[in-house]
């Protein structure tokens, strides 16, 4: 079976950068040129718009990164050296669901369909809290998730699970910070920064409070849901847009797919097309059940299960594509801040085997459970 690819890095941020950008140019060049085709379509952001306006959206964005971590920028700039892709088309490929959010106009179909779960401490036999979540994109995604892991010159170790070209999407660091991501969908989207810059500050930082002031603190340009937990068992649940975050402390499980459930930010919500919604409600309905049914008992093998979950041949928590819908689940991660250990599997979960990550070691195991 498929594994998923791994690239360790180390050094400064554009030295970082340049490596990654280095080791998969032709894959960040094809996946940066299918997001910017996939900006001017009606599936996605705004059919019929201009390369020109795509890339001036970019450009009037950058300042904001740059304000926002300027480490990060000089990681990106590293990255579009290092794959010979403009700096700019480099940041819509990244923040291509921001991108989506501040180029709306219609109904949305869904740009990807996560399913993510924060479980407490006393939710688990072994007493430890575990984030998981399946990350799921447009079909042509998926032959460019890989794990990266980073060893900056000043700061933690960073796994991060990711797409070639990308600075970070979902992960942990070597003190068991870890982030995880639902889309989300506002009329709110503007200029700002982008989510996967986002996520790699708050792994960043050696707490939890510090990654929780980064996120809350943070000038967005558009809508998701933040999984977040410490290695103390202690996580949130944030629903952000740019004007307003939502935070839920961790009790005892949270689920979360890709619709908001704070009234506050549901009249901030663009409507979407039928199967879009269709799949956001039942997945939320399925791992529900399915932890449901797992009360007190919830472990590693319970959740990689939970990845695992299909329901016939429609919607279900591991997605594949179906009339209306193009979208697969590109792979999935489980982890386990208290150990500091993360699982991820490349493509669909109930194919593939997932394999064991540790920020800051040197091996991967592949685990057949």
């Amino acid at each position: 079976m498929p594994t998923i690819r791994t690239l360790s890095v180390s050094g400064d941020p554009y030295n970082l950068g340049q490596q990654h950008g280095q080791a998969f140019a032709k894959e960040i060049g094809s996946l940066t040129e299918e997001r910017m085709r996939l900006c001017a379509t009606d599936d996605w952001a705004r059919a019929g718009v201009h390369h020109h306006v795509i890339l001036d959206l970019a450009e009037r964005c950058m300042p904001y990164h740059r304000r926002f971590d300027e480490a990060l920028c000089a990681e990106l700039e590293g990255i579009a050296d290092g794959a010979g892709v403009p700096i700019v088309e480099l940041l819509i490929m990244n923040g291509f669901t921001d991108f989506v959010d501040v180029l709306h106009q219609h109904v949305v179909d869904d740009p990807g369909g996560c399913t993510a779960v924060l479980t407490a401490p006393g939710e688990s036999p072994d007493d430890r809290g575990y984030l998981a979540q399946t990350w799921d994109m447009h079909t042509t995604a998926t032959p460019y998730v890989m794990m990266l892991d980073l060893r900056p010159n000043i700061g933690p170790d960073v796994m991060t699970f990711t797409l070639n070209g990308c600075v970070g999407m979902i992960g942990m660091n070597e003190v068991g910070i870890s982030v995880g991501i639902n889309n989300l969908y506002t009329s709110e989207g503007k200029k700002g920064v982008t989510w996967p810059f986002v996520v790699r500050k708050m792994l960043a930082q050696t707490d939890l409070d510090a990654a929780m002031n980064v996120l809350e603190s943070a000038d967005l340009a558009g809508a998701h849901n933040y999984l977040v937990m410490g290695p103390d068992g202690r996580g949130y649940n944030v629903e952000a847009v740019p004007s307003l975050r939502s935070v839920t402390p961790l009790k005892d499980t949270i689920v979360h797919t890709n619709h908001c459930q704070e009234s506050a930010l549901v009249s901030l919500e663009r409507k979407r097309t039928e199967p879009a919604w269709k799949s956001t409600v039942t997945r939320l309905d399925q791992a529900r059940a399915f932890l449901g049914n797992h009360t007190g008992k919830i472990a590693v093998d319970t959740l990689m299960e939970l990845t695992r979950l299909r329901e016939g041949d429609g919607f279900s928590v591991c997605q594949t594509p179906v009339e209306g819908y193009d979208v697969e689940s590109s792979g999935a991660c489980v982890m386990s801040p208290a150990t500091r250990e993360v699982w991820a599997v490349w493509g669909l979960p109930s194919e593939n085997e997932y394999q064991r990550f540790t920020p800051g070691a040197r091996r991967a195991d592949t685990v057949g459970t």
